[in-house]
């Protein structure tokens, strides 16, 4: 294409995609402007939704926002917010994806218009998988009342249950899992009167009753091995304490927990002494990338709730044999709760295995409730281990998934409020350092100031689930299927 033609082609850009002329006049703030959700300096998927935004701390008459980029640039008009058209905003990422964009935001304050500095937006030619799954819950604890499934498309802000207890008798739905981020192939956990595993394996649905004369639970937190032939569950008796001191509110830990790793083929329950230890507890199982190792939390035994402070949990590891379903014979230490004074948990290995990302706090292992919980990242080859600072705040960071291609996480954070979880969404480059974090777009930007639900366990999955939520909730309405159960040596 020849030089003329690229400007010709670039004028045409930018006159299709701007309707709103900027003001001739104006006086230049040196501050940028303060906006929520902050988009300033992110760096962004291709394929993300509109970043919808505000303006806060002003009574604003009108506002402009000018979107400039290498290829072509739109310039948006409101009174109060900034909300970009979902076929526009898509045609300007693509034409300008893996470049950068420059924001500018002019207000309008009693008919005088300010101009504020600009700030950067990074887009990625590498994109994120395109819907998430969560749990809507509300973010306390007395009751969950009612509570669902959803799944959002990331490209646009659709949103769908998948199943919600309104369909069942109100029963607490947690701790979904994707095999690899396929929709096709997940479980969740139900409790209550009709309480069961709900394995849903690409076309089938199951109703597993997965509690056994030798476990001491039903199946709790799970994990898929990469193969989708096993999943790897935790056993647990959780309880909840409650705190005096009203900086915190509650505790959550266990006063048993056993590991097991369900074979989907046999149906039955595989374990070992090894990761069901009578003096330890085991918890929070996932696969390495490529389905070697089971890697888990593991913490010496103490009295419950009287040390419950005291309780540390290490990062370990043990050799699984995925031809015969057995385990080795030796736990490996891959962090020391001895040696780091705190505590791990919720282990996610990304999907190409240089990473592995994890919460650590001060103790315990239900770190939602942790103020002081963040998030590490350990490098698969060496072992060195840091902290994700640009993911970090000084309120607690906790669940996290990655995405189908290892360039992208997500995780929840409280760091707005110190009370909901919201999710948030980062790049990761080849040297294990993350971009600065993003909050999930919504159409409305003040949809998380009336949104009174907690985004609880983000899943980052490569489609749509397909799976319908009221068939699901006729099978769990059935008998389930008892589940056999295997020691190994």
């Amino acid at each position: 294409m020849r030089k003329t033609e690229i400007i010709l082609l670039t004028i045409l850009l930018t006159g299709l995609f701007s309707c709103t002329q900027i003001p001739g006049e104006y006086q230049v703030s040196g501050d940028q402007p303060d906006v929520f959700p902050d988009i300033r300096d992110i760096k962004i998927p291709n394929n993300i939704a509109p970043l919808n935004f505000r303006l806060n701390n002003t009574s604003s008459d009108k506002m402009i926002a000018v979107f400039e980029g290498k290829n072509a640039s739109i310039t948006i008009s409101g009174k109060t917010r900034i909300q970009i058209p979902i076929r526009k905003w898509r045609r300007f990422i693509q034409t300008n994806s893996g470049g950068k964009l420059l924001v500018t935001v002019y207000e309008n304050q009693s008919g005088k218009w300010v101009k504020y500095s600009p700030f950067g937006i990074e887009i990625s030619n590498i994109p994120i998988d395109p819907y998430i799954v969560y749990r809507l819950i509300a973010p306390g604890y007395e009751s969950w009342s009612e509570m669902g499934i959803y799944q959002r498309n990331i490209t646009n802000f659709d949103e769908d249950p998948i199943i919600n207890n309104r369909m069942l008798t109100g029963n607490c739905m947690n701790c979904h899992s994707f095999n690899k981020n396929d929709p096709g192939k997940f479980v969740f956990h139900l409790r209550g009167k009709i309480g069961a595993t709900i394995l849903n394996n690409e076309t089938d649905i199951l109703k597993l009753n997965t509690r056994t004369d030798n476990t001491i639970s039903n199946c709790v937190y799970p994990y898929w091995h990469p193969s989708g032939n096993y999943i790897s569950f935790s056993t647990n008796l959780i309880y909840q304490y409650f705190h005096s001191d009203p900086a915190k509110r509650i505790e959550v830990s266990d006063t048993e927990s056993d590991l097991v790793v369900y074979d989907i083929k046999s149906n039955k329950l595989i374990s070992n002494p090894v990761i069901a230890s009578r003096t330890s507890f085991e918890t929070f199982p996932t696969f390495s990338a490529d389905g070697k190792f089971l890697i888990f939390c593991s913490a010496r035994k103490t009295s419950i709730p009287v040390d419950y402070n005291k309780i540390r949990y290490s990062l370990c590891t043990i050799p699984f044999d995925e031809e015969t379903g057995k385990f080795g014979s030796r736990v490996d230490t891959l962090v020391s709760s001895f040696r780091t004074g705190k505590s791990v948990s919720f282990p996610r290995v990304s999907r190409d295995g240089k990473w592995l990302m994890f919460t650590l706090s001060d103790y315990g292992n239900f770190s939602i409730w942790h103020k002081e919980a963040d998030l590490y990242l350990m490098n698969m080859e060496d072992g060195i281990i840091k902290p994700v600072s640009s993911a970090n705040s000084d309120e607690t960071e906790s669940y996290h998934s990655w995405s189908s291609n290892s360039n992208w996480f997500i995780f929840s954070s409280r760091r707005i409020d110190g009370l909901y979880t919201r999710p948030y969404i980062a790049w990761i480059d080849e040297n294990g350092e993350a971009s600065k974090p993003f909050l999930l777009p919504q159409k409305n930007p003040d949809h998380y100031d009336f949104n009174l639900r907690s985004f609880n366990i983000p899943e980052l999955v490569s489609g749509r689930v397909k799976a319908n939520g009221r068939n699901m909730a006729r099978i769990i309405k059935l008998e389930a299927l008892n589940v056999k159960f295997q020691q190994t040596d």
